[in-house]
């Protein structure tokens, strides 16, 4: 009866997945480079993505499936980070359009729970791309002066041992 949102569920936790890998991956770079508030924000993704996962893991097994873990993409081995907001804004985006789909779908299937979970995950993917689209027109309009002013954070803690300073 749920095979159809249980095949959904599990491309949902497979493109989570994904975006949990680049997320960290993005951050890990942006951390090595200086760029602290970038590095947070892309953890803090990486996290509700995570978050993702496990709520979609919660309804396939309460609908007796399995969860399938193996991310849906390769991570993008990108290390610029004037093109990592964009690349996340595209995967939000492409997660809203999926998921706004899969929810019409499994309200047509008569599985209004999971429906229900993606839609509220939608949400939460506006959220992210929100704050991506910030994050690239704020390069756009300040340039590398934008990203100067992360890494001089960075370099003032360094240098008297206290964040914030």
């Amino acid at each position: 009866m749920y095979e159809k949102s249980l095949e959904l569920l599990n491309r949902a936790v497979r493109d989570e997945l994904s975006g949990v890998h680049q997320y960290m991956y993005f951050h890990f770079h942006c951390d090595d480079q200086g760029f602290d508030l970038l590095a947070a924000l892309f953890k803090k993704a990486a996290i509700d993505e995570m978050i993702h996962v496990e709520k979609l893991a919660e309804r396939i097994l309460f609908l007796k499936g399995d969860v399938d873990m193996n991310p849906s993409e390769p991570v993008r081995k990108v290390t610029d980070v004037r093109e990592m907001p964009g690349i996340a804004a595209e995967m939000e985006l492409q997660a809203m359009k999926d998921y706004n789909s899969w929810a019409r779908e499994c309200g047509q299937n008569a599985d209004s729970v999971t429906k229900a979970l993606f839609e509220s995950i939608v949400v939460e993917e506006e959220g992210h791309y929100g704050q991506f689209d910030t994050e690239m027109e704020n390069i756009k309009r300040f340039g590398d002066n934008y990203l100067a002013l992360q890494s001089i954070e960075r370099s003032k803690q360094a240098l008297t041992g206290k964040p914030g300073a």
